[in-house]
């Protein structure tokens, strides 16, 4: 059962996001949106500059720890919006959980679509995890980016993380998951038809079904243990849901979990919300278990 607070959060979601985007894709407004969120970052962490794999980014960590699990963590905001600033209240979370965070500032769409982004992340994996063993973890886009980062990786034989969360991904650029049509009033940040009027800004005349672009069309087998988390009434529920019976069927290790009431990437009010602190939890565990059994191994 959700809680009043999860029902009165994707109320406001819905008029301080959906209501201002509208249904005509602005850039320009989508980017005052989504980077203007009130949020506020997690104290007692380090908020760092730095650079991976000649990638811009941000380091995130306790002071003095250096000895916690590595996460390498992709920001959200429809490929076109954010930053590793704006989702500081997720790097921030795990930071507070023990990880250490590298969040890369991956180039963004439209004026670099893809690959740009993706290259941008893979090269910035590749020099981080050739420091050690690390998670990856993502949220919409970057949940996006994170499981074609994975497939790149796997192909051509570089390290693969110890486990991966997945928070809201978005996983198949056709939009054919029934949920695009159940949720497209229900869903308190996104109607379906900004959706698909952003999906071509970011492909660049590439094709949709390139598992590089929507994972969900590619060969998941190889790839580490998967968190999905995902919420009901989202549009994208089922990148998650279908994506997530691919990979068991791929002989991958899968635990999905499909939240009631809650929007698009709540995970960013757990301050307030409980929900949001459930699932930041159960993915620290998660990755906390999987770290530990790589290391037995």
């Amino acid at each position: 059962m959700a809680s009043l607070r999860a029902h009165v959060f994707a109320w406001m979601v819905r008029r301080n996001v959906r209501d201002r985007l509208g249904r005509q894709l602005d850039i320009a407004r989508m980017r005052r949106t989504f980077e203007g969120a009130a949020f506020i970052a997690p104290r007692g962490v380090q908020y760092e500059p730095g650079e991976a794999g000649g990638i811009p980014g941000e380091w995130v960590r306790r002071p003095g720890d250096g000895t916690g699990p590595r996460l390498f963590y992709l920001h959200g905001g429809g490929f076109v919006a954010c930053s590793p600033r704006t989702h500081r209240p997720m790097t921030g979370a795990f930071a507070r959980r023990g990880f250490r965070v590298f969040a890369p500032a991956y180039r963004l769409a439209p004026e670099h679509p893809f690959p740009a982004g993706l290259e941008d992340a893979l090269a910035a994996w590749e020099a981080f995890s050739a420091e050690g063993p690390a998670a990856i973890g993502g949220d919409s886009a970057g949940g996006n980016l994170a499981l074609a980062l994975m497939l790149r990786a796997r192909d051509r034989g570089l390290p693969l993380p110890q486990a991966a969360i997945l928070f809201s991904p978005a996983t198949d650029f056709v939009g054919t998951g029934a949920s695009y049509i159940e949720n497209g009033q229900r869903d308190a940040m996104f109607d379906p038809e900004v959706l698909r009027a952003l999906a071509p800004l970011y492909l660049g005349g590439a094709d949709p079904i390139d598992p590089h672009v929507s994972p969900l069309y590619g060969d998941l087998a190889g790839l580490p243990p998967l968190l999905l988390h995902v919420g009901a009434r989202e549009v994208l529920r089922d990148d998650s849901v279908r994506l997530a019976e691919r990979a068991r069927a791929a002989g991958v290790t899968v635990s999905l979990r499909v939240f009631p009431v809650v929007p698009h990437v709540w995970q960013f009010a757990h301050a307030y919300l409980p929900e949001a602190r459930t699932s930041l939890n159960a993915a620290s565990t998660f990755l906390t278990v999987h770290a530990r059994a790589g290391a037995e191994a």
